[in-house]
């Protein structure tokens, strides 16, 4: 995997890869929920945490995805895993993915100084470029 210049862009062939430290099914997210709700400060998935309410993916991520001009893809922890056994990175990430080959977009440690749906769209378009249509 690349760990190069992380903001060396995205081009319009790529993927955004979002990797969430979280496990899938409706039990993982009951207890994800109650998690975020009891003791937000150690909920070990900050992308979770900006992008999803107590119960459902927030409005205005949502509307961001929808207007967004590039293929996304979402994984949790074991799907990431066992499609990608050999990458080893700090969970959770947003990847860039260009063929066969990932790199590094936002690190877990630039996701835990993201406060909130608008300053993690300020990153990816500032990364990216706007993306919209």
């Amino acid at each position: 995997m690349d760990r190069g210049d992380a903001d060396a862009g995205c081009a319009e062939t790529v993927t955004l890869v979002f990797v969430y430290n979280a496990e899938a099914g409706l039990v993982h997210g009951i207890m994800d929920s109650i998690h975020k709700l009891v003791s937000p400060s150690t909920y070990k998935c900050d992308l979770c945490a900006i992008t999803y309410g107590l119960t459902r993916m927030k409005d205005d991520w949502r509307t961001w995805l929808e207007r967004y001009d590039r293929p996304v893809q979402f994984f949790h922890r074991t799907d990431f895993r066992q499609a990608w056994p050999g990458v080893d990175v700090q969970l959770p990430v947003i990847l860039v993915q260009e063929n066969d080959a990932l790199r590094v977009l936002v690190s877990a440690t630039e996701l835990a100084h993201i406060a909130d749906v608008g300053q993690l769209v300020a990153v990816l378009e500032g990364k990216c470029g706007e993306g919209e249509k």
